[in-house]
């Protein structure tokens, strides 16, 4: 598998800007925030409506919530060029994916939305050639299925057998999704099975319990377990949170490292061997409601460089101070004390 790493939003946004331009064929999107405010440098729109001008199949598919800053005549502009452009609405539930394919050849995956706020965050995006883009495409028509879509060219690629030869597999959780490409299935499984080493890059920390009681567990095997998370989030809310269940993990053994700008990757090493891309967080939503992708890979030379990834960013961290639970205020005890009546991981 060809690959590149992106790991700023910009430099994705330049990665995809480019592969956009060169399409002949098709491009599909799926968004969970896909915004007009980067225009200035990277205007996608634009670049949408040329290509659905020019004979381009192209198909969006943005999250309802995610996207409700999109004007109504935007989208009118796009869907009169011959462009598909639908909404994924649906109860209590988001696509929070972020897949780019382009003429079935190129995919990207990641973390990275389309929104101005974000351009200098550090993020994590992976740019595919090669076998594992039918997987890729394989699940933008699962999503695309279920959002109502119906053009049979990209609906017939839903049920399309996956060859068990590729180094790398496309991890969904999609309910119905099998035992073996379920993602919730793979953190429980390569978390147990890990022998010495769990590195985890999330910028909100919300684990559901089963996560929680994995970490715990491999913890008392002895394994290393490593997460890097930003001290200042773009949810100031959530800062609280992540501080609580780092005070929480630090006491079973878990070593956190906050990175000084904000980082909106999400990643997982295990045994310096395999890896996981995706946008998931490690937070419930991401586990239990919203629609997620991620590509695991055993593949070398990509590990290798996720690695040296998480140790640049692991040296630009400071480590967790865990006398941080000593210095809660009292008002935050009060909110700590009413989170856990409904949500007890506090």
């Amino acid at each position: 598998m060809k690959y590149r790493l992106y790991t700023t939003s910009h430099k994705a946004w330049d990665g995809m800007f480019k592969a956009m331009a060169k399409a002949e064929k098709s491009i599909y999107l799926e968004m969970y925030i896909l915004s007009v405010d980067t225009s200035e440098t990277h205007n996608f729109f634009s670049l949408l409506k040329s290509k659905a001008s020019s004979g381009v199949e192209v198909v969006i598919i943005a999250d309802s919530y995610g996207s409700s800053s999109l004007r109504p005549e935007m989208i009118k502009e796009l869907r009169d060029l011959g462009a598909e452009f639908i909404f994924f609405s649906h109860w209590l539930k988001r696509t929070h994916r972020k897949i780019l394919i382009i003429d079935n050849k190129v995919a990207f995956l990641g973390g990275v939305n389309i929104e101005e706020k974000i351009r200098n965050w550090r993020d994590l995006q992976i740019k595919i050639e090669g076998g594992a883009v039918k997987l890729i495409f394989k699940s933008f028509a699962n999503s695309y299925k279920k959002c109502g879509g119906r053009r049979e060219s990209i609906l017939r690629f839903s049920s399309t057998p996956l060859s068990r030869r590729i180094q790398s597999r496309i991890m969904d959780n999609w309910r119905g999704t099998s035992k073996l490409y379920y993602l919730n299935n793979y953190y429980k499984q390569k978390i147990s099975e890990a022998q010495f080493l769990i590195q985890i890059v999330t910028p909100y920390l919300l684990p559901p319990r089963w996560l929680i009681v994995a970490l715990d567990d491999a913890c008392r095997r002895g394994v290393k377990v490593e997460i890097i998370i930003p001290a200042d989030t773009d949810i100031k809310p959530l800062n609280k949170i992540n501080y609580l269940n780092c005070c929480r993990l630090s006491g079973i053994g878990v070593k956190f490292f906050m990175t000084k700008t904000m980082n909106h990757a999400k990643l997982m090493l295990i045994d310096d061997v395999e890896g996981l891309v995706g946008s998931q967080n490690m937070d419930i939503l991401s586990f239990g409601w919203n629609f997620e992708v991620g590509i695991f890979s055993r593949q070398k030379n990509l590990v290798a460089d996720l690695k040296k990834i998480i140790e640049t960013w692991k040296g630009e961290a400071e480590p967790f101070d865990p006398d941080y639970k000593t210095k809660i205020k009292f008002n935050d005890r009060l909110l700590i004390n009413f989170f856990k009546f409904f949500y007890p991981i506090f």
